[in-house]
């Protein structure tokens, strides 16, 4: 809702797993991720003991530590999760509030900053009194500003499977409206430490279960490209460059974006062994060098998914916004491929070389997406 570009604000957060510089509308930010392959076990990223069903912690009793967070923004975190329990809106409702919230004023309460004020807009969230939030006072109490985000929120239509910063923005009308989804990640970090897990959840707050890799959408927003199991593993002592999994699936199959995001590339990538170019009008071979027909996504914080060996060019292009679930393409087995199957890779710090690359199945579990499960 606010439209005054505020400082950097840097942020460490648990033990070097996430590190940020974050900041308010109409700024620039830098989201950098490490060690979200799953192989950290002090990581925040790690499953709690359950997926939500635990509930949210209590706002007024022994909240946790979250780096550079103090205690205030840790505070009015658990009043907006606890605020959307109470009003039975599902997890991915308490992701899409912590995200806005941290863009609007990094969960702080704001009062009015005077000359520095975007109009009247006020508290958590930013609402401003002159277009109907509320009178000051409602807006600057923690749990009023909450409920009337969600009371928003729940009457967009659509809203559980839109991209996040679509529907903050529905709801916000920012003059900045794209500006919500790089929060997506450290939102569904709070949630994971606040609401027992919570973004990794699936279904409504009735039956919300972790995710069992059967397609759903997670509350952190993530889902599987294919329903499959796994063939092939991350690098390992005979495939050292093999930077993602192999997923089996028959010649044809639909291929999902794994979360929101903008297509970086969609390629051909095929030589064969005399060097000339063999193409992705046919299948490849394991004497084939490259990726077949392949698709780059950017997704919030800076990580990048890959698909690859594709049977025909990919349904999207260069630029176009994907929302979790869309369907990108169709599996097969172009370029450097023994069959049929789509080869899924994770890359962190907007890298997309082999440096960049982590394990996808840790990944994918802390997401609440995890690889391999076929139901």
């Amino acid at each position: 809702m606010s439209g005054r570009p505020r400082r950097w604000v840097p942020v460490a957060i648990a033990s070097g797993a996430l590190l940020a510089l974050l900041c308010c509308v109409g700024v620039p930010v830098a989201f950098f991720l490490g060690g979200l392959d799953g192989s950290s076990a002090d990581s925040i990223q790690q499953p709690g003991p359950g997926c939500g069903q635990g509930g949210p912690v209590d706002p007024d009793g022994d909240l946790p530590t979250f780096g550079s967070l103090g205690q205030e923004q840790v505070h009015n975190a658990a009043v907006i999760i606890t605020v959307g329990k109470e009003l039975a809106v599902p997890p991915r409702g308490w992701v899409i509030a912590i995200a806005t919230d941290l863009q609007e004023s990094y969960l702080r309460n704001l009062p009015n900053l005077g000359s520095r004020n975007d109009h009247d807009s006020l508290g958590l969230f930013q609402q401003r009194p002159s277009t109907g939030w509320g009178t000051p006072q409602q807006i600057m109490d923690p749990r009023y500003a909450s409920r009337k985000f969600y009371e928003k929120l729940i009457t967009v239509k659509g809203w559980q499977t839109m991209p996040l910063t679509d529907a903050a923005q529905k709801v916000q009308v920012s003059a900045y409206p794209d500006a919500y989804a790089k929060h997506e990640n450290l939102a569904s970090e709070v949630v994971n430490r606040l609401a027992d897990g919570a973004a990794r959840a699936v279904g409504s707050l009735v039956n919300m279960q972790c995710a069992a890799g059967g397609g759903e959408i997670s509350a952190s927003g993530w889902t599987v490209p294919v329903r499959a199991t796994i063939v092939s593993g991350f690098r390992g002592p005979g495939r050292p460059t093999h930077n993602g999994v192999d997923l089996s699936v028959p010649k044809g199959t639909p291929v999902h974006a794994a979360a929101d995001g903008i297509v970086l590339k969609v390629r051909c990538g095929a030589t064969a062994p005399d060097g000339s170019d063999w193409g992705c009008a046919r299948d490849g071979g394991l004497n084939i060098k490259g990726c077949g027909w392949y698709v780059d996504i950017m997704h919030a914080g800076s990580v990048i998914t890959r698909y690859c060996h594709m049977v025909t060019q990919p349904m999207v292009s260069p630029g176009q916004r994907v929302a979790a679930g869309q369907q990108i393409g169709l599996s097969g087995s172009t370029g450097h491929s023994s069959g049929p199957h789509l080869h899924f890779e994770v890359h962190l710090n907007g890298d997309s070389s082999g440096a960049g690359a982590v394990n996808p199945v840790g990944f994918m579990a802390t997401a609440g997406a995890p690889l391999g499960a076929a139901g």
